[in-house]
């Protein structure tokens, strides 16, 4: 008779569970097209305009990353979801908010691309940013009146492009980078975002153990022989095919003029080794569903 009283709460509960459970989050309607071979200049980004959201050039192995917010090293998949490139025109629903366009684009890669995959973790050799001796010595961004925390909360906004020349990206109310003349600038950033910026020029991820929480501005000087390997090791970061002998540039570590930029802003790289979440694809259809 107890077992029997406890049965209708727990029917009850269970019938409160499935009403509350909301259905997943979808674009109103979505268009993706096969993007143009990419050239010497290389323009990707990502542009939200009202209820319009647009994605020019971003590898699905990119949208992955988007979508369930890791890092490109923490997606494993077969090689074409790295190399064959989309663009994606979509329409948010009334009342949506742009903080939801991550949920959404997971709905679309299920969706479209039938997308599916499981979570593990691994173990990967890794270099933690951290202050150095005496502590970090960066430049507090002027964030227009805005707190840290508020301005941390911001959606982002990006456009990318790169040449031989250098790379260029903007993030958004004023965020950005700039790769280019041997300099490395980067403009109103946390250093969990500087992280991501400096795994695109060395050999392996690297991740923010500095427990610093302002916004900062950073600007580093490498030397030409550096700023090459640097060059080389980013377009092969941004799925650029490159002959051999220019990736045997990039193989090397850390370059000493680097080493000594960070050190300046008084930061340096340790290798270590971390446990990190993996996504591993399992299935993805090379053409979407159609429109």
């Amino acid at each position: 008779m107890t077992v029997l009283r406890f049965l209708p709460v727990t029917l009850a509960a269970c019938a409160a569970f499935a009403q509350s459970a909301a259905p997943p989050l979808e674009f109103e309607v979505a268009s993706i097209k096969s993007s143009p071979p990419i050239t010497d200049n290389v323009h990707i980004g990502m542009r939200i305009d009202g209820a319009q959201v647009y994605f020019t050039a971003f590898a699905l192995k990119d949208y992955i990353r988007i979508a369930y917010r890791v890092k490109d090293y923490q997606v494993e998949s077969p090689d074409w979801v790295a190399s064959e490139r989309f663009d994606i025109a979509a329409k948010l629903p009334a009342g949506a908010a742009r903080e939801q366009v991550n949920d959404m684009l997971q709905s679309l890669l299920v969706d479209r691309f039938k997308l599916t995959f499981h979570r593990t973790k691994k173990e990967f050799p890794v270099y933690a940013l951290v202050a150095a001796k005496g502590g970090a010595k960066l430049k507090e961004s002027d964030l227009d009146g805005m707190s840290a925390s508020d301005f941390a909360k911001g959606p982002d906004q990006v456009a990318a492009s790169g040449s031989a020349a250098g790379v260029s990206v903007d993030l958004g109310r004023g965020s950005s980078f700039t790769f280019a003349n041997n300099k490395l600038q980067v403009k109103r950033l946390p250093t969990g975002r500087f992280t991501d910026i400096l795994a695109r020029f060395v050999d392996r991820p690297v991740v923010d153990m500095t427990n610093l929480t302002g916004i900062y501005d950073y600007d580093i000087t490498v030397t030409p022989e550096d700023y090459r390997a640097m060059l080389i090791r980013s377009a092969i970061t941004a799925g650029v095919a490159l002959p051999a002998e220019a990736q045997r540039l990039a193989m090397v570590d850390i370059g000493e003029s680097l080493a000594s930029a960070l050190q300046a802003l008084g930061l340096r790289l340790e290798a270590r080794k971390a446990p990190l979440d993996v996504i591993v694809v399992d299935h993805a259809e090379h053409k979407p569903t159609e429109n």
